[in-house]
């Protein structure tokens, strides 16, 4: 007979797949979205590194420039620009005498007057004084970041499917807003340190179960607009940070200014329903049946009671027949039945999570203003995700991704070929391959959100992000790999772009599939066999 999943798909569609119900949760839930998205890569900003050069006690006063005619011999030349750490020795006792026979050029010392800067851009590397030999404390932020995220993502996940995607999108959005703002009043590098983590341990759930809560709104035919929708919003707010930063000089200013927001999750107790498919899995029937009663009266439609009847019925059927206790398998039941799947599925996460923050570190490496290139790569991320949707419905889910993964690599390794001959096109294949990375990105999030049952799919979501955490706390330490051989990160990454896009291939087809509820239902995804369908 049909599943549980069909009749309740069959019943969405009846009192409106898309509606002004849906369109108005998905307006809420760009915030969840757009927090996430500055919460995530805001230390891009507020921890950056400022130009700065010694300050010459013998030339500098108050009124003096950042590039003085004097500097020619006072400080030491890189690749064209001034030092930022080092300055030529003054012969001592003398004062105020700035002439070039006054130093010595053979002799390099360390700042010991402090610093002049280039710009009034105000990050905690100056509020702090972290210059020079300190400079590892500011990548440090974007690691510990990033370890909040491995901690919070599945901790988040767990939690949404004990107790509702709602309550914790609530929760996380509020004690976001706290610890955002409690860090803007950081009196100390290890006090931000500690906000940081704490930040994302919190809040890094929030896109993950926005996303979930999204998809599960709305009928079979949406959920890729539906996802396409959410993921648009993430690049955009990306790409508006990058804007934002370039005004707001100060990180506290930028920190307050990113975090407030985050207040007005409290509208969504009244407001936001919380995710039928989720409050069936759990028994809830009655809860259930005033959602869709709510969904039916504000997209004008009216509910078909028989319809309503039959998925009750059989949703009792579903939760007691499943073998999951009070709604929730154990760990043993889904790896024995899913293991290799879930296998799959981390090393995908992995490598796309190295590809994709890999290419946005690289991108400051770029020439040309910082905040441009970071909001460069905020909208190249938008191509990106139409036409990965796009492709989704034409070809299905595994070529598209692993088509989006062997063109990343490839633009990866011609970008290693040209770059010495035509620097001019390798910009233009860096932000491609940043497209088709971002391409690859949402249809992996999209396939693993309908690979695994209802009851467990948010935890098992979190858990393939979680281990694809490890590539983003690898991602970082990529440059290094520079001084070996210049176009080593690229040949890491094209490498295991190839290896993923062969693996995508060995993954169930799952468009137009109905999503699975239970375990059985999850495994027979592999045999292939076509679900009936009920008709749209």
């Amino acid at each position: 007979g049909p599943t549980n999943e069909n009749l309740l798909d069959a019943l969405i569609i009846s009192i409106g797949q898309f509606g002004r119900f849906q369109i108005l949760n998905y307006v809420m839930l760009c915030l969840p979205i757009i927090c996430n998205a500055f919460y995530s890569i805001s230390y891009v900003f507020t921890a950056s590194n400022v130009v700065h050069r010694c300050s010459i006690s013998q030339c500098d006063n108050p009124t003096s420039k950042f590039i003085e005619p004097w500097l020619n011999f006072s400080i030491p030349q890189i690749k064209g620009t001034w030092d930022n750490c080092e300055h030529y020795e003054a012969l001592s006792g003398i004062e105020g005498q700035c002439e070039a026979r006054f130093f010595n050029s053979s002799h390099r010392v360390a700042c010991e007057a402090g610093y002049k800067f280039k710009d009034v851009e105000n990050t905690i590397s100056r509020e702090f004084g972290i210059f020079c030999s300190d400079q590892w404390k500011l990548s440090m932020v974007g690691t510990v970041n990033n370890v909040g995220q491995f901690v919070g993502i599945p901790l988040g996940g767990y939690l949404a499917d004990r107790y509702g995607r709602k309550l914790i999108l609530v929760v996380t959005g509020l004690l976001s807003a706290l610890c955002g703002l409690a860090r803007s009043y950081a009196p100390d590098y290890y006090t931000f340190l500690s906000f940081e983590f704490l930040d994302m341990a919190v809040g890094s759930t929030l896109f993950p179960t926005a996303f979930l809560l999204a998809i599960e709104l709305v009928g079979p035919k949406h959920r890729v607009v539906a996802a396409t929708f959410i993921s648009l919003t993430y690049g955009l707010a990306e790409a508006g940070m990058g804007y934002l930063a370039s005004y707001i000089l100060d990180w506290r200013v930028l920190l307050r200014l990113l975090y407030t927001p985050a207040l007005l999750h409290l509208i969504f107790i009244c407001y936001l329903p919380e995710s039928v498919r989720w409050l069936l899995s759990q028994s809830r029937e009655e809860e259930a049946i005033q959602t869709l009663r709510r969904v039916a009266r504000v997209n004008q439609r009216s509910l078909p009671e028989d319809q309503l009847n039959e998925v009750i019925r059989t949703n009792r059927e579903l939760v007691a027949g499943s073998k999951a206790t009070d709604g929730h398998y154990s760990a043993r039941q889904i790896f024995n039945a899913l293991g290799v799947r879930i296998g799959q599925c981390c090393f995908l996460w992995f490598t796309n999570t190295l590809i994709a923050l890999g290419l946005t570190l690289n991108s400051v490496g770029l020439s040309g203003n910082k905040f441009q290139n970071f909001s460069m790569t905020g909208f190249m991320q938008l191509p990106g995700i139409v036409l990965g949707m796009l492709l989704m419905h034409r070809l299905g889910r595994r070529w598209t991704l692993s088509m989006f993964l062997s063109s990343c690599s490839l633009l990866l390794l011609a970008m290693a070929l040209f770059e010495e001959d035509y620097p001019a096109y390798s910009g233009a294949l860096y932000f491609l391959a940043k497209m088709t990375s971002t391409g690859s990105f949402m249809v992996l999030y999209f396939f693993t959100s309908e690979i695994f049952p209802t009851s467990c799919r948010n935890s098992l979501l979190s858990f393939c992000s979680m281990v694809g955490r490890f590539g983003s706390m690898l991602a970082p330490q990529t440059p290094l790999l520079i001084n070996y051989y210049k176009y080593a990160p690229h040949l890491l990454f094209a490498t295991f772009g190839l290896l993923a896009s062969v693996i995508s291939m060995f993954f169930p087809e799952t468009a137009n599939k109905v999503l699975p509820t239970t375990l059985e239902e999850a495994r027979a995804l592999d045999r292939s066999m076509p679900m009936k369908q009920t008709k749209v």
